[in-house]
């Protein structure tokens, strides 16, 4: 069953026309990837799904019922999350206050424990580190500390933008193994990303964005030994 469908989704911004018309979907329990060089609008999709930024035309369906014209800060109750490019952490906050503040939508004592477990299950370096300045942290700790933040909210579908940026080598394994472990405890996962050798290694579907268009799709595998794709972005 598709969890969310994006159909005929167009952005501009001003004369310029970002997204030209994609269409695609993620079924529950997947994890899909949108892949593609740098300029290739994966970022303005996934914002423009969020309502981050305006659409110029299209419809995006999560869950059966129709949310384009939702509100960003709406769509967290709804079920979906995003981890944006960047972290976009809260850099004076403490780690826990940042953690906290994924949950400001619910309001249960014991659901709160009871995520808060599960985030620290995934991210323990964060538990030992619960009052530290979220500012000091290494790249990769506060890729953990956004991924924990959305995670809080107890999202069905979670929105990945870039995650690797600017990380270490282990710090991407890291990184991919926790995505993996997230997607198996239940929740379906959208992962912009420009490793695509990584992103396709964990993907049940992927898609190729070239200036604004769904050029191929297929699952993880296929595009993996997809030899344009190989040629394009694999460095083969």
């Amino acid at each position: 069953m598709a969890l969310l469908e994006v159909n005929d989704l167009k952005v501009n911004y001003g004369l310029i026309k970002a997204i030209k018309g994609i269409s695609f979907h993620v079924d529950e329990g997947e994890i899909v990837s949108l892949i593609g060089a740098n300029g290739a609008s994966k970022s303005t999709c996934l914002n423009a799904i969020c309502g981050i930024i305006p659409k110029a035309s299209g419809k995006v369906v999560f869950e059966g019922k129709d949310i384009t014209a939702i509100p960003a800060h709406k769509l967290v109750p709804v079920g979906m999350a995003m981890v944006p490019e960047g972290r976009r952490i809260f850099q004076e906050l403490t780690v826990f206050e940042n953690i906290e503040l994924g949950f400001y939508t619910r309001n249960d004592k014991k659901e709160f424990d009871e995520l808060l477990e599960k985030v620290y299950g995934y991210f323990p370096r964060l538990k030992e580190r619960s009052k530290q300045i979220a500012g000091t942290l290494s790249g990769g700790e506060q890729q953990m500390l956004a991924m924990s933040r959305a995670l809080m909210s107890k999202p069905k579908l979670l929105l990945l933008d870039e995650p690797s940026m600017g990380l270490s080598p282990i710090f991407v394994n890291i990184i991919f193994d926790i995505i993996k472990e997230v997607n198996k405890s239940g929740t379906t996962i959208l992962l912009v990303e420009q490793n695509a050798k990584k992103a396709l290694s964990i993907s049940k579907r992927a898609y190729v964005l070239e200036t604004g268009r769904v050029t191929k799709e297929g699952s993880g595998v296929e595009l993996l030994n997809d030899e344009a794709v190989k040629k394009a972005y694999l460095g083969g």
